[in-house]
């Protein structure tokens, strides 16, 4: 590949099939590991978002120091955004008492004032135009705070359903399912329809994740969540190296 070819790629992967099974599998595991540090271990909601923001701050750094699309860098940095906003939805929601709605409305705040902010500054918020630092900032700082918002939209609307978790993964799930017919049956636009999906995923996530370790007199099959844990990054590890794993067009290309 020469040096051309290499500027017209994105340090992001291309949107497949693979990528978002891999996503969910990775908030999925944000929710286990993210609890199994902020309960099971007992520190804490706000010690385990200390700990994971400083960890997500390395990775982003890694990430933007990067020459180009790494898998495994990538991933890690996603997962480290998935944890943190576990612990910090958590925190947020629970800790500061400002509850799931308040919570998920202020996030969604956060997210659309972000994806505003990011498309006055660089003209546009497609994934492919991620390459150089001050996009990869936005789109960094964009994804935390939906993992963020899909921990307490996926806490708020499980707690509010009698069939709760399971229930609540069903909605997400459908939703998601919506927005699938919306991207192969009409000209919706691609790069609101991601965002969605991105933001969606999460909450699909969070849900699956409490269903796993949650008690069952809570809904939960209460699974242990270090073992629950383990078994969703060897899967997330096995996927990223089976999986076909290429960077994003850029618009240069």
């Amino acid at each position: 590949m020469t040096e051309g070819q290499r500027d017209a790629l994105s340090k992001v992967p291309a949107v497949t099939l693979g990528f978002w099974i891999i996503k969910i599998l990775a908030t999925t595991f944000g929710e286990t590991a993210g609890d199994t540090v902020s309960m099971t271990l007992n520190l804490g909601y706000l010690v385990g978002t200390a700990i994971f923001l400083v960890v997500l701050a390395a990775f982003v750094a890694w990430q933007i120091a990067a020459k180009r699309f790494h898998p495994m860098l990538y991933w890690a940095t996603i997962i480290a955004s998935t944890t943190a906003g576990t612990t910090l939805a958590d925190f947020a929601t629970r800790s500061l008492g400002i509850g799931y709605a308040g919570g998920s409305t202020l996030l969604l705040g956060g997210v659309l004032a972000s994806l505003l902010v990011w498309h006055r500054v660089m003209g546009s918020v497609s994934v492919e135009t991620v390459r150089e630092p001050r996009v990869e900032m936005f789109y960094w700082a964009t994804i935390t705070l939906s993992q963020t918002l899909g921990t307490a939209l996926g806490d708020w609307t499980a707690d509010s359903m009698a069939s709760g978790y399971l229930g609540a993964a069903a909605v997400f799930g459908t939703l998601l399912a919506v927005l699938a017919v919306l991207y192969f049956f009409t000209g919706i636009s691609r790069v609101f329809l991601f965002w969605a999906a991105f933001i969606l995923t999460r909450p699909l996530g969070a849900t699956v994740g409490d269903f796993l370790d949650k008690p069952v007199d809570h809904g939960g099959l209460d699974f242990s969540r270090p073992l629950a844990s383990a078994v969703l990054a060897a899967a997330i590890l096995a996927l990223v190296l089976i999986l076909p794993q290429r960077a994003g067009a850029h618009p240069a290309h």
